[in-house]
């Protein structure tokens, strides 16, 4: 397979083994690499070598991994590499909340598949970290990684309770934004930009009282059906994707 330069993926990815060597030897922020698993290639050897000495983390994957990751078609070659920017997934708590980009707290989401769908979700839409406060053993937190397709190997996401989060927030000076039914402003009439944490309830309950009390905003998604609510996930996508928007926009 060819090593020839190819172009930049829009968003927090890089894509094709020259242009991630080149990042790094600009000193651009690659924090994690995916390789095809079969590729043997000089310019790969030459990549994982440099990855081994600056200790950065590299995962194996299939054709398909790489084509889908890469957005490009089913029938195409793949990149032999794609390198994630910026966002450290290994990044510790206190650092991510410094950076004060976009943070998602699930507060009392109770079924893996969920919160695996959220993760994935929120990975894609450009959010810097996941904070999980739900009662899973280790069996339930891995059918959540198997969820969200394994998007976690992508993003940080931290198992803390809804408390330590509103705290962390305070502390590095978040706005703490709800979304619940019974919000007052919709998604696209707030400043979803900045220092924000986003907040998800649970399935059954949403966000508890308590915690409502903690947010400086409450987002409703507007409703017109018969059925009382939506699933946790229409909300969080709806919202993920005006976030993604403004702060587009705002780049």
């Amino acid at each position: 397979m060819g090593q020839e330069r190819m172009r930049m993926v829009e968003g927090l990815k890089i894509s094709g083994v020259d242009a991630i060597l080149d990042a790094i030897n600009g000193g651009r922020a690659v924090t994690r690499i995916l390789v095809l698993r079969e590729a043997r290639s000089d310019g790969l050897r030459r990549l994982l070598a440099e990855a081994s000495s600056r200790n950065l983390k590299v995962i194996e994957g299939s054709a398909n991994d790489l084509r889908r990751m890469a957005n490009m078609p089913f029938t195409s070659d793949p990149p032999e590499a794609l390198g994630l920017l910026h966002r450290n997934p290994s990044a510790r708590i206190d650092d991510i909340m410094e950076s004060g980009e976009l943070v998602w707290l699930l507060a009392g989401a109770q079924y893996p598949v969920n919160i695996g769908f959220a993760i994935r979700t929120i990975e894609v839409s450009g959010g810097s970290a996941v904070l999980v406060d739900a009662d899973l053993n280790s069996d339930g937190r891995k059918a959540s990684s198997r969820a969200s397709m394994k998007a976690d190997r992508f993003i940080p996401v931290k198992w803390i309770s809804w408390r330590e989060a509103s705290n962390l927030a305070r502390a590095n000076n978040y706005r703490i934004i709800g979304i619940e039914d019974s919000g007052d402003v919709e998604p696209w009439d707030i400043d979803l930009t900045g220092r924000c944490m986003l907040v998800i309830g649970g399935e059954r309950h949403g966000i508890s009282p308590e915690l409502l009390q903690q947010c400086d905003s409450v987002v409703k998604i507007p409703m017109q059906g018969f059925v009382p609510s939506y699933n946790l996930q229409a909300p969080l996508a709806v919202v993920a994707a005006e976030a993604l928007r403004q702060r587009r926009k705002n780049v």
